[in-house]
């Protein structure tokens, strides 16, 4: 069966280009699923038939595994069994009509502007580290792109005097994205002035954001840097790199921006996903207005 897994993570790395976390998260849903069958002694991928599917998946579901997560399995577990059908691997599909389960849509996180200002505003600037701190919380919030695509940016890809980066996002799609004056600023005096105090004496790295070793800056390191400064801030709410995305798109819609020059800046292939943003921004009118209008509520 981990032969077939490979074989299906090659496929979807070389013919689909999926991003390595999207293929590190297809990798451990699969193993996970292969390994709870050869426990109960299935060790040939022809011999797993759809009631064994769909016993898996329930016995997710009483473990109290989240909706969001058992239809992610679900996702994972019906792609593979297509590729090993198509490639006639196996004779049938047994995931066929599987149904992913219904998932409760959220709104996501999105910060107000003043909470926004508190976390830029925390980075000491004076120092390396704080001013790539300052750089980075500064580009993701102007432009509003994945914490994938922060990270992986090289020095090359920015162009502080015309006001934009290249970035590529997800199936190697690339895209401008404009950057505002103040992330220009914070850029230009982090890469002039203190990105080459991180290199370590390694001239020949071009990543743009770097570590405390010189070398690019993880998605993981990333994340308790922002944590970190969201403390700093006063802010108690949980907050990921995605919460300053989220908030990029629902401010630029609140100040008039239009959905379809939103939907370019985030990478979005379909404008429906785009298009949560708007609720976002409904829901935050009606809270201000049920706050300032004096007849909103009956008395």
């Amino acid at each position: 069966m981990k032969a077939h897994l490979r074989s299906f993570i090659q496929f979807l790395s070389s013919e689909r280009r999926l991003s390595p976390n999207t293929l590190e998260s297809y990798e451990r849903d699969l193993n996970i699923f292969i390994d709870y069958f050869q426990l109960q002694g299935v060790s040939a991928i022809g011999d797993v038939h759809k009631h064994h599917i769909l016993r898996y998946l329930n016995e997710l579901r009483q473990q109290g595994r989240a909706v969001a997560t058992v239809s992610r399995y679900t996702v994972s577990i019906r792609s593979f069994f297509q590729y090993l059908t198509r490639e006639r691997f196996i004779a049938y599909d047994p995931s066929t009509e599987l149904e992913t389960p219904k998932q409760e849509k959220r709104l996501p996180k999105v910060l107000t502007v003043e909470e926004v200002e508190r976390i830029l505003s925390v980075p000491v600037i004076t120092t390396a580290a704080g001013a790539r701190d300052n750089a980075m919380l500064e580009v993701l919030y102007a432009t509003g792109i994945r914490v994938t695509e922060l990270i992986t940016l090289d020095v090359e890809h920015v162009d502080a005097s015309m006001g934009f980066i290249r970035c590529v996002g997800t199936n190697a799609k690339e895209r401008i994205v404009p950057l505002g004056g103040v992330a220009c600023k914070a850029l230009t005096t982090y890469i002039q002035s203190m990105r080459h105090k991180l290199l370590k004496g390694d001239c020949t790295e071009q990543a743009l954001f770097l570590n405390h070793l010189g070398t690019r800056m993880t998605r993981q390191g990333f994340w308790k840097i922002i944590k970190k400064h969201a403390v700093e801030a006063g802010i108690l709410s949980e907050i990921t790199p995605h919460t300053l995305r989220h908030s990029f798109a629902a401010h630029l819609l609140e100040n008039g921006a239009d959905l379809r020059s939103v939907q370019e800046m985030l990478g979005h292939a379909d404008i429906s996903t785009t298009q949560i943003y708007t609720q976002v921004t409904k829901t935050r009118m009606k809270d201000v207005y049920n706050l300032a209008h004096p007849r909103a509520k009956v008395k």
